[in-house]
């Protein structure tokens, strides 16, 4: 009987999150998770390569290591290329296109790289190769050559793993779902306390929340690339999928915005993620928000920021209202508020402790302001 391969896989996320996705890994039962660079580093073979992109909410992709190696010039990568073990992953139906970085290597030019591996996998395997336009299905083989190590991957995920499957509707410069679902945790967030968003939007926040409140994967909605490699187990794939894991959850979340056309988003998506029974949202403004019955929980909001939506100078207001309300009717609840502006956040008057370091987001670099319960 032949040991089932092991092999290197790697979460991805965005600079700056790597400790809290390292946090998540390890709280989903991932042996040896490794914090580095860009993301979080596991050892395991296919069935942990479904399992993350099934389970990790904070991973922005999952990538399957194949192959490294030492190399210095085209023929030699033509040669290693060869050598590759394509036929065990990649079928030769389905198209492909190959994704290369290089960096400090004696090989730096991508698109030479891209073709050398290309052509070795079409005259080995007889795949196709996906035309420059792309095809939507065809399966990304990425090769990363740095200090003339070449590390050859294959992303196992596809779409990015921020598309849960359900958010058909989205409003101006949406949050993605996979860095709300990071910044939740650094607040504490676990499904066992209410949630309030009372800047909602197209309901990120409030969604991820319920689903972390009724124990949803947050890829059970969705496709994934590995369900076309060769070595795909349906059967194995539908029993691991097939696996309840939802319970009831302890307390509603909840969203509001000003927008009347945002809360009927929220309640559409929330519908369609198969959690309107444990979310509520209602439109009103900042001034008329007003925490619900029972125990306090977390506050959770991304607002407009200067440099997204607006003008900073013209959002101050809205912030110092925001702060206002927050600090004479949420008592007992802690805040979470992400900005690409610490002006801003300042400008709520609300007693933060001190922020973690920026993290790149659609252009800007946004950071997390958390707070104690407030008094």
């Amino acid at each position: 009987m032949t040991t089932p391969p092991r092999f290197d896989i790697f979460l991805t996320t965005a600079p700056g999150l790597e400790a809290t996705l390292l946090a998540e890994v390890r709280g989903k039962g991932f042996r040896q998770p490794k914090a580095v660079p860009g993301g979080v580093v596991i050892e395991g073979g296919w069935p942990e390569v479904w399992r993350a992109n099934l389970w990790i909410r904070g991973a922005g992709r999952v990538l399957a290591r194949l192959d490294h190696f030492h190399v210095t010039h085209l023929a030699q990568l033509d040669l290693r290329a060869r050598h590759v073990p394509w036929a065990d992953v990649l079928r030769p139906d389905i198209p492909f296109r190959v994704e290369a970085t290089c960096a400090a290597s004696k090989l730096y030019h991508s698109g030479a790289v891209e073709q050398r591996i290309a052509t070795a996998i079409r005259e080995t395997l007889g795949a196709p190769e996906a035309p420059a336009g792309g095809i939507p299905d065809a399966v990304t083989v990425m090769a990363r050559i740095e200090h003339d190590r070449c590390t050859i991957s294959l992303d196992t995920s596809g779409a990015p793993l921020h598309k849960r499957g359900y958010k058909e509707a989205v409003n101006p410069a949406p949050l993605r779902e996979t860095m709300a679902s990071l910044f939740l945790q650094q607040c504490g967030y676990d499904g066992r306390e209410p949630l309030v968003d009372p800047m909602c939007g197209a309901g990120t926040f409030v969604i991820e929340a319920a689903e972390i409140a009724a124990r949803l994967n947050p890829g059970r909605l969705r496709h994934f690339a590995f369900e076309q490699f060769a070595n795909f187990d349906a059967e194995a794939w539908a029993r691991m999928r097939g696996v309840e894991s939802r319970r009831p959850p302890a307390a509603l979340c909840h969203g509001s915005d000003r927008d009347a056309g945002a809360v009927a988003m929220s309640r559409d998506n929330a519908v369609r993620a198969g959690v309107a029974e444990h979310t509520a949202f209602r439109q009103c403004t900042i001034s008329d928000a007003v925490p619900p019955e029972g125990p306090p929980g977390l506050v959770m909001v991304n607002p407009p920021y200067g440099t997204r939506m607006g003008d900073k100078g013209d959002l101050v207001p809205l912030y110092r209202a925001l702060g206002q309300v927050l600090r004479q009717r949420f008592s007992g609840w802690r805040v979470g508020l992400v900005t690409s502006e610490g002006s801003l956040a300042q400008a709520t008057g609300l007693p933060f402790v001190a922020p973690g370091a920026p993290v790149p987001h659609g252009g800007l670099r946004v950071t997390l302001y958390r707070t104690a319960a407030l008094g």
